[in-house]
């Protein structure tokens, strides 16, 4: 999670000084020194090749000010995700207090992860050289992934470690097109049973489209425009992994809100779709407006607002 935070509200251009608290932070570590300087991206290969705790404070100060405010992102981004299970008291997952997940809410987040470019390439790096300032020598990383270089098709994720976790590890692979991941936690024989998920789960599970890119799969009401009603379609292909026979057993629940207010540009993300199965949610999917709506005139936002204001009444009526 932190490196996705990390990615969405930071820039990896971002010239990062340490501070002493990063510094100091124990556990697995880059050695990184009090006051020297980094690229946000290089902290970035720190923190997922060789799971440098001093990394995930220094990513944490930077992009959010303090690691506090950092873990109320991790938290929050949590939530949007719906993992209930999941709750974060730092950003490196030292044991702390009220620090929390799951081996289903790690394989959501790591998937939500997967689905980013820049994250895809750093933790499918085997060896990333950064600066070790005032040094003769630089800093050379190795992913402590061993699958990289040991299974066909493996491209991440992370390890980890704590004495009160154990040995644990996210493991992704990619044959023939799609992806496949496993979590495993407190596995002393990690490796050996990453392997052995991976083989089954690439010799039994096939991707099966559930809706296509582009489709229209609801609509929603629209507020202060001259057209009523905008199409929204998911923004990008429904697929998910499935066993024989399970896909009649699936179903794909939109959920958008009541109305929108224009202008709109396309593409704008107002609701998603729950694919689950047999009722267990397996995955979901963001919803986007499938064309621009231009904002209408005064007599429309008039109407927009007047609209806005019954359905507040109403809401809070019935709830």
């Amino acid at each position: 999670m932190t490196a996705l935070v990390c990615l969405e509200a930071g820039d990896l251009n971002d010239t990062v000084t340490v501070s002493r608290a990063a510094a100091a932070v124990g556990g697995s570590s880059i050695w990184l020194e009090e006051g020297e300087t980094q690229r946000l991206e290089d902290l970035l290969y720190g923190l997922l090749l060789r799971s440098g705790n001093d990394a995930a404070e220094a990513v944490a100060e930077h992009v959010a000010g303090s690691v506090e405010s950092f873990v109320v992102l991790m938290n929050r981004r949590a939530a949007e995700m719906g993992l209930a299970d999941t709750r974060f008291s730092n950003p490196h997952g030292l044991p702390a207090p009220g620090h929390r997940t799951t081996a289903a809410d790690l394989a959501r987040i790591a998937r939500e992860a997967l689905l980013r470019p820049d994250f895809r390439r750093v933790v499918s790096t085997r060896r990333h050289v950064m600066p070790w300032p005032g040094r003769p020598w630089d800093r050379v990383l190795y992913n402590e992934n061993r699958l990289l270089w040991t299974y066909h098709g493996a491209d991440g994720v992370k390890t980890g470690w704590t004495s009160e976790a154990g040995r644990c590890l996210i493991a992704s692979a990619t044959r023939g097109g799609w992806q496949l991941a496993v979590v495993l936690l407190d596995a002393p024989e990690m490796w050996t049973d990453a392997v052995r998920l991976l083989d089954w789960g690439f010799s039994s599970f096939r991707p099966v489209l559930v809706h296509p890119d582009g489709a229209p799969v609801t609509r929603v009401r629209l507020a202060g425009a001259a057209e009523r009603w905008v199409d929204l379609v998911a923004s990008r292909e429904v697929k998910v992994a499935l066993l024989p026979g399970e896909l009649e057993r699936v179903s794909a629940t939109p959920s958008a809100p009541v109305f929108v207010r224009s202008p709109l540009p396309e593409g704008a993300e107002v609701g998603f779709l729950r694919v689950s199965l047999d009722g267990v949610p397996l995955a979901s999917f963001p919803l986007v407006t499938a064309q621009a709506v231009p904002g209408g005139g005064p007599v429309a936002r008039f109407l927009q607002d007047l609209w806005a204001l019954l359905v507040a009444t109403l809401s809070r009526l019935l709830w």
